[in-house]
């Protein structure tokens, strides 16, 4: 472990292997499989997520490749949760359910048919097995009736005959070391981003593969939705995780499936870049979906309970209130709180959020507020926490650093270990940073560059040219644009991260935040600079409006929110990120924690 991921393994963890790959290690020489290669702790493709073991070996019928994934449990006892086939009840995790094993291992499987290049086109190659070693009918028995098949068979301590027979059925030690190393050095196919699949998926929901906590955040909120119509009752579901760990694709997937199912469902944020986007890449095909998408503040006159699920997706942008200038009269009266008419407008709302990516003031969707919310109506609150990371290379250690080297975990900035899956330079200029994306670019892969909000802001010339107000010593590049119509050949500006035209126009932490792109530039400004030992927040260097004020945002809730700025610019990457600070002292502190660009 602490050679392959750089980390020392959990209390947790050793008694784990201590118990289940002891179990294993004995079942398989009783198989006469001693000789087929184990692969402990297998990392997922682009993902933080590790399979338990994957055996492998030659097939013992039609010869050629096979592989065998493993889900160990060391459960002895197991029950359905509210009768609800694919999540469970298991002791050890107290109230919240978890997913099915079986579940659980045909996600793993069918992830690793989707992304591994050396399975594409194959069949009857990678198979997989839950194996509760420890547990007996008596005690797991309501988890048997789950559908079964080669993606994923369910075994007790109870089936280990059988358990050992479908080992042996599937593998035998010929060639495994080949197979296995073939399996370790495949391709890895580009992760599926989120707005190139999201048409699609309103239409066939076929596109996104969900594991594990995902999947259980899918499986609950369609529960709670048949519970609702059935009992005529309401409650409130919160997904919570970190930038990259699946939310927004939680919530498309949600919106496909009760669409197709008739149930009254909307998607709403509070982004003007993410709600407009989804609109046109979903409506391109189907014009009539663009209307599933709103915004947070379009609720003030929600009929209550007039839907039956609101998705309220980024759920850490929600206001304090949704009046604003713009507001009719009529709908100005006494402002109720954002959060209430969010709750108020459906019968199972859902709250996708990360609340360290609030990054404007009067932003106040956190786990605490909603739940307090829910709780004075009465209401129950079942809360899913996301830990696996699907961007950043699937790196989750780069999400757990660049916390650190802002300050919002303790620890303090820490050199860049490497990642094979995630790179992680510093730029020395600019330009050096531009031509480098320039080159991904040219590789056919989409790459974008943004900075913290230190520039003037201008708009674009009589004749269309956009002004070059980020201004690093002789290098300039306009911001994109503000409004929503094209000018001077760069996209509207909710479609910077997403057209292609947004490459070369430097993009802000509204236009980036919800986004990702394979290869990611980040420009630190002057508004927070290293000195010594430590962050310091210059205000007089943001020029973003809504920081402003001093009775409004405190020079406390500055800090915190400029760095939570600057953490939602640096994950946005797939494959990697550059970063330049234009302070000297920042600059010095960043190239001696991570190598340059090459």
């Amino acid at each position: 472990m602490a050679h392959r991921y750089n980390r020392t393994a959990s209390e947790a963890e050793r008694r784990s292997w201590d118990a289940s790959l002891a179990a294993l290690a004995a079942d398989l020489q009783q198989a006469q499989l001693d000789g087929v290669e184990v692969l402990v702790e297998y990392q997922l493709p682009l993902s933080s997520k590790r399979v338990d073991v994957v055996l492998v070996g030659e097939h013992p019928q039609r010869g050629g490749p096979s592989y065998v994934v493993v889900e160990l449990k060391q459960w002895t006892q197991a029950t359905l949760f509210e009768d609800e086939p694919e999540l469970v009840i298991q002791p050890t995790y107290g109230p919240r359910p978890v997913l099915h094993p079986v579940a659980q291992v045909r996600g793993y499987v069918e992830y690793m048919l989707d992304f591994l290049g050396a399975l594409h086109g194959t069949s009857d190659v990678l198979t997989g097995a839950a194996y509760l070693h420890n547990a007996t009918d008596d005690r797991v028995g309501a988890l048997r009736n789950y559908p079964q098949d080669e993606l994923g068979r369910f075994f007790t301590a109870q089936d280990r005959g059988d358990f050992l027979r479908y080992l042996r059925s599937r593998l035998s030690p010929v060639n495994a070391s080949i197979h296995a190393d073939r399996l370790l050095r495949s391709s890895v196919a580009p992760s599926r981003q989120l707005l190139a699949v999201a048409a699609e998926e309103l239409r066939t929901r076929e596109q996104f593969v969900l594991l594990d906590e995902q999947r259980v955040a899918f499986d609950l909120v369609l529960h709670e939705v048949e519970k609702a119509r059935r009992d005529d009752a309401k409650s409130v579901v919160i997904v919570s995780g970190g930038p990259g760990t699946g939310k927004s694709v939680i919530a498309l997937s949600l919106l496909g499936e009760l669409g197709r199912r008739g149930v009254r469902v909307v998607h709403a944020t509070g982004s003007r870049s993410f709600t407009q986007t989804l609109r046109k890449v979903t409506g391109d095909r189907a014009p009539r979906t663009r209307a599933l998408f709103r915004y947070f503040n379009q609720f003030m006159a929600a009929e209550r309970n007039g839907l039956d699920v609101l998705v309220a997706d980024e759920a850490h942008r929600i206001r304090e209130t949704s009046v604003d200038r713009y507001t009719p009269r009529a709908l100005r009266g006494e402002p109720r709180r954002q959060i209430d008419e969010l709750m108020d407008a459906a019968r199972v709302p859902i709250f996708l959020l990360d609340q360290h990516q609030v990054v404007r003031p009067g932003e106040m969707g956190t786990i605490e507020d909603i739940e307090k919310h829910a709780r004075e109506r009465g209401l129950d609150v079942l809360q899913v926490d996301l830990a696996t990371q699907y961007r950043s290379g699937g790196s989750a250690e780069y999400v757990d650093w660049v916390e650190r080297l802002l300050g919002l975990t303790p620890g303090g900035p820490q050199p860049w270990t490497g990642n094979i899956r995630f790179e992680v330079r510093t730029a020395p200029s600019p330009s050096a940073m531009e031509q480098a994306l320039a080159n991904k670019l040219a590789a056919h892969q989409n790459a974008r560059m943004a900075a913290g909000y230190c520039w003037t802001w201008s708009d674009p010339r009589p004749d269309g040219s956009l002004v070059p107000d980020v201004r690093i010593g002789d290098w300039a590049r306009p911001w994109n644009l503000k409004g929503d119509r094209s000018v001077g050949g760069a996209p509207p500006a909710p479609l910077w991260a997403s057209d292609e035209r947004g490459f070369g126009q430097v993009g802000c932490v509204y236009t980036a935040q919800g986004f990702e792109y394979e290869w990611n530039g980040v420009l630190l400004g002057p508004d927070l600079v290293w000195r010594t030992d430590r962050w310091v927040a210059v205000r007089s260097a943001n020029r973003d409006p809504d920081f402003r004020s001093t009775t409004r945002v405190s020079d406390a809730d500055f800090d915190l929110l400029v760095r939570n700025v600057y953490k939602v610019l640096l994950t946005r990457g797939l494959r990697g990120v550059y970063l330049y600070s234009t302070d000297a002292e920042t600059q010095r502190l960043l190239e001696g924690l991570m190598s340059p660009i090459s």
